[in-house]
């Protein structure tokens, strides 16, 4: 015999209320899922919108199981979302083009590839992206170290222009001081790359300039590796007035989070920074410590700050 709450018949209480039991079982069927969902409705609306953003009935059915006790059937999960219109919609995001490869400079072969490390400033990766603002778009370019993922180098500004990609190249310059034939500068085919002043700026310093193939981020992966972190850990979920608030932002994660306290995975975890200074440690005086071998060559002339030429020509 079935029992209700308090250990009393369900015959006996159809018999004090004066209802046949299979009305009682059927008014039952028909109120207890009315009951069911208006409590798991008010679960997932709090999962939902607790964290001010969008998830998705698979996940919130995860949540519900975890964070409220609640177990529920994912097309359940799904139906009250829809009908609360707490679906997670995504529509595909204008995405700005930084790199541009169809233009006249001078393409050069990728050394980059199969490079076998051994300490710092023997290799540098650069790319450019963009960064949404509120109206508008940021672009930062940056340059890094290949074998301590340190970035040596970077710069933000509202355009695209050759300059943009040579502010970075500088402030590397300016930070590393690599020894001269010993580097080899590794981007992709974009204009900003390719152009006179920037060729020229790397071979001043007696750079060697190394390119992807065409259409393979692959060959740049450990740039393309560093964009995605400061996306992910940075970017997303922020919102800049200006390209001087990203700026300021992002200039503090990359060097005072990223080189400095982010623990790095390919790097023993370690930091890029104590990676860097290790390495720096156990080079000799005079030592080579570069990866391939370039012979004797002369001291580098005087380096020019200011780009030789004007960059305005070089645009994306």
């Amino acid at each position: 015999m079935t029992l209700s709450q308090g250990a009393m018949a369900i015959d006996r209480l159809c018999r004090l209320a004066r209802v046949s039991r299979a009305g009682y079982y059927r008014f039952w069927q028909q109120s207890t899922p009315r009951r069911h969902d208006t409590a798991l409705r008010d679960a997932i609306q709090r999962l939902a919108l607790g964290t001010g953003r969008r998830r998705g009935y698979r996940y919130i059915t995860a949540l519900l199981r975890r964070e409220e006790g609640l177990v529920a059937n994912h097309k359940c999960v799904l139906r009250l979302m829809r009908e609360d219109n707490l679906l997670c919609l995504r529509r595909k995001a204008f995405v700005p083009v930084t790199t541009d490869a169809r233009h006249g400079w001078t393409i050069v072969p990728n050394l980059a590839r199969d490079l076998r490390l051994t300490g710092p400033d023997q290799l540098w990766v650069a790319d450019i992206t963009y960064v949404r603002l509120q109206e508008e778009f940021a672009y930062l370019a940056v340059v890094l170290d290949a074998f301590t993922r340190l970035v040596v180098g970077w710069a933000m500004a509202d355009h695209l222009r050759a300059e943009l990609a040579i502010d970075a190249l500088t402030m590397a310059l300016e930070q590393r001081r690599p020894r001269w034939g010993s580097l080899i500068h590794h981007s992709d085919r974009g204009v900003q790359y390719a152009c006179g002043d920037y060729i020229g700026r790397l071979e001043s310093y007696g750079i060697t300039a190394s390119m992807s193939r065409a259409g393979n981020p692959y060959d740049n992966a450990k740039a393309e590796s560093f964009m995605k972190t400061l996306k992910a850990e940075e970017v997303d979920g922020r919102l800049y007035r200006d390209h001087r608030e990203a700026s300021r932002c992002i200039g503090t994660f990359i060097e005072e989070v990223y080189n400095r306290q982010r623990l790095h995975s390919a790097l023993g975890y370690r930091p890029p920074a104590e990676f860097d200074a290790l390495h720096r440690s156990r080079l000799r005086p005079g030592g080579d410590g570069a990866a391939r071998s370039q012979g004797s060559a002369p001291p580098p002339p005087a380096h020019r700050l200011d780009p030789p030429g004007t960059t305005d020509q070089c645009v994306a």
